[in-house]
């Protein structure tokens, strides 16, 4: 009895971290999206330039998400219309994945 009740405890753990891992930007690339990143975020966002200074680990996973689906980088929309859905994707899978609270954090060098 005990035994199936840790069985079912590892399979809803599992089910959980899958999930959450998948939520970001289903079907985003990372790579590509580091790449875009470097290319079309950091000019702004790095130390003595216009915006913030953002990497990856400024933010949790579930504060990138909310970025991406609420915030859409409001103090500049136009940032955010010049980029495809697809390149946007790959943006946010990148973060996300390397977001604070995940299981690789990074910068973004």
């Amino acid at each position: 009895m005990m035994n199936t009740y840790i069985k079912v405890g590892i399979a809803v753990a599992m089910a959980l971290s899958l999930g959450t891992q998948v939520m970001a930007a289903d079907g985003g690339n990372p790579k590509k999206g580091k790449h875009l990143y470097k290319k079309e975020c950091k000019a702004c966002h790095s130390a003595n330039s216009e915006g913030l200074e953002l990497t990856p680990m400024t933010k949790t996973m579930s504060q990138w998400d909310r970025f991406f689906t609420r915030d859409k980088h409001k103090a500049k929309p136009a940032v955010f219309e010049a980029l495809s859905e697809k390149d946007l994707k790959d943006i946010q899978q990148f973060l996300y994945d390397h977001a604070a609270d995940s299981d690789q954090p990074a910068t973004c060098g």
